[in-house]
């Protein structure tokens, strides 16, 4: 049993049981193929394609590497790229990493995704490609921003590390833009330790990912491009196989914690909660069947006039009662060494993403979450 005060931390990770995890990795000793596209490789990227609704997937040894990866798949070398500065320093640093400059736009307040009315005012003769993220799982306006991009000839790369399972219209958000990618770290929703995937829409890409993320081969003599080492080990493998088993499990605890709060914050005066989980868990709200968020967070706004406390000395409180919060994202990757000099990056340019990055702060949210564990991140709020 837990001691009444002892630390609620803002995640935890899934973990597939370890008796069952020990035959996996007898296998892999008995057959001493530990990497290099084994039979536990193959079939997790099998096995996830299938249950995210998409047919072409490579995995990676974590989530930055897809990133970096699939400006170099989509053969773009030189430009700007538009962005958010509302995200984690891996979305810009994939940008950087390829040698091109990002442009940052605001974002909206209803998903915090980038506001597709800001994008076009953002294009120059130089831009080449668009980055959005689905941020906290929710889904940016694909729609929206994929019709801009087929208007002015730009290629689109969806940061999807917070969206695993994340379905809308009854279709994966995967299938947007160009490319799409996903992080399988530790924090995450799913997760096999470190890791992640590339979504691509044809055979062709996808045989061109994988040569890409190893070393550019294709075959045993032939380099065909200046790749890197980014392939996924059996033993993550094996670890992702057994936690993609518990995954749906663990979204519908999460989805339980996120009710409990939305039920005790609504009416809390100066504490915002993120709308789309609000109207996710509404009496009215859409068929899980077409519709699905995986609560991989949970934000919360605080307004600090109406609150009577600043966001920063709610998130001293919650930790000095042993719960602890993430500001995420705070503060924004304009404020950045690398990117602050930036035209773009300019605090004028980006009041919505300022606004946002100033009150957010992530509460406790994991599958492993008790009732008595949600209700004392409640009281830390409700005083």
């Amino acid at each position: 049993m837990k001691e009444s005060n002892s630390q609620i931390t803002v995640t935890s990770p899934l973990l597939p049981p370890l008796e069952e995890f020990m035959p996996y990795l007898q296998q892999i000793w008995d057959s001493k193929w530990i990497t290099n596209n084994g039979s536990f490789h193959q079939l997790l990227e099998k096995e996830l394609a299938n249950y995210l609704g998409v047919e072409y997937l490579s995995l990676f040894t974590n989530g930055t590497l897809p990133l970096i990866t699939a400006f170099q798949a989509l053969g773009i070398h030189e430009g700007e790229v538009i962005t958010t500065p509302y995200s984690f320093v891996a979305t810009s640093h994939a940008i950087w990493w390829n040698g091109l400059k990002p442009v940052f736009v605001d974002i909206e307040e209803e998903t915090c995704g980038i506001d597709p009315n800001k994008i076009e005012a953002a294009i120059t003769p130089n831009t080449v490609a668009i980055m959005p993220v689905h941020c906290y799982g929710k889904p940016c306006k694909t729609e929206e921003i994929d019709a801009i991009a087929q208007k002015h000839n730009l290629k689109v790369i969806y940061d999807a590390a917070h969206a695993f399972g994340v379905t809308e219209n009854g279709l994966s958000i995967l299938k947007a833009g160009d490319i799409s990618t996903l992080s399988f770290h530790a924090t995450k929703v799913y997760n096999t330790i470190e890791g992640g995937a590339l979504i691509c829409h044809s055979a062709e890409m996808k045989y061109h990912v994988d040569n890409l993320k190893n070393f550019g081969f294709r075959g045993e003599t032939n380099v065909v491009a200046p790749g890197i080492n980014s392939k996924m080990d059996e033993m993550r493998a094996a670890y992702g196989l057994l936690n993609l088993h518990q995954v749906d499990a663990a979204i519908e605890a999460r989805k339980q914690v996120a009710k409990q709060y939305v039920e005790a914050l609504r009416s809390v005066n100066g504490i915002s909660v993120f709308k789309p989980i609000a109207n996710s868990l509404s009496p009215i709200a859409n068929c899980e069947a077409s519709h699905r968020l995986n609560y991989s967070y949970f934000p919360i706004f605080v307004d600090e006039e109406q609150y009577g406390m600043s966001r920063d000395a709610l998130y001293e409180q919650m930790k000095a009662n042993n719960v602890l919060g993430r500001r995420y994202f705070y503060p924004l990757i304009t404020y950045f060494n690398p990117y602050k000099d930036i035209p773009s990056a300019n605090p004028a340019n980006l009041p919505i993403a300022n606004k946002i990055a100033n009150q957010v702060i992530c509460l406790p949210m994991h599958h492993a979450l008790s009732k008595e564990d949600v209700k004392r991140v409640i009281d830390c709020i409700q005083v």
